[in-house]
């Protein structure tokens, strides 16, 4: 089955405009700071989306109208108050990079990576301890939505649970996660770490939008 083509538009980055390849538009917004970026299905929606506001777009629609099927009680809606933090692994280079938006607005407040030779796991888990840090430096117990249970796991235990190898190309990686078991070692927070319901919801809002 043939991969659906995708367009993206970069608002922000080395160059600006609609871009139907991803390495091409990756070229534009990888290592710029502030990027601003997103995919579209069809080449009619990003040829229109560049000429608005990139956070009519990053600012996810209400909760449920891109759900798959209604929330039942149990689930009920996200809490809009929060932040939602997720990560993006390249299959092709094992690249990884995660980032945290503010779930009202939509607005990114933080993004990290690329590193080299990473895992999707390490992403999510790196991207919840980030948050957690992130919400503590601004006295806010704000809650953070994830939609890896590993992750979730990971952070409770206070141990990031991977089976990859250390190299001399991912070093960073493995750097950043042993701060983050010692800042999760050292430190106490209130904050709730939630599931996003995809299923009922519709997708992460911190996702990158390259499926």
């Amino acid at each position: 089955m043939a991969k659906k083509q995708k367009y993206y538009v970069v608002w922000q980055g080395r160059q600006t405009g609609v871009f139907t390849d991803w390495k091409e538009c990756e070229a534009q917004i990888k290592g710029f700071e502030d990027a601003r970026f997103k995919s579209f299905d069809s080449l009619k929606e990003a040829e229109e989306a560049i000429h608005r506001n990139y956070w009519e777009f990053v600012a996810k629609k209400e909760a449920g109208t891109s759900a798959t099927k209604p929330a039942p009680a149990s689930v009920g809606q996200p809490i809009r108050d929060s932040i939602a933090v997720d990560a993006a692994w390249n299959t092709a280079t094992g690249d990884m990079e995660y980032q945290g938006v503010y779930l009202r607005t939509g607005e990114r407040i933080f993004l990290q990576g690329p590193f080299s030779d990473a895992t999707n796991n390490i992403g999510e888990f790196l991207a919840i301890v980030h948050g957690l840090a992130y919400l503590q430096k601004n006295g806010s117990n704000l809650p953070i939505y994830t939609d890896s249970r590993t992750a979730m796991s990971w952070v409770k235990k206070k141990h990031a649970n991977t089976k990859l190898v250390l190299t001399p190309r991912n070093k960073p990686v493995f750097e950043l996660m042993q701060r983050a078991e010692r800042w999760l070692a050292e430190n106490k927070y209130s904050n709730q770490i939630l599931k996003w319901e995809t299923e009922y919801w519709g997708e992460n809002p911190a996702d990158f939008g390259r499926k």
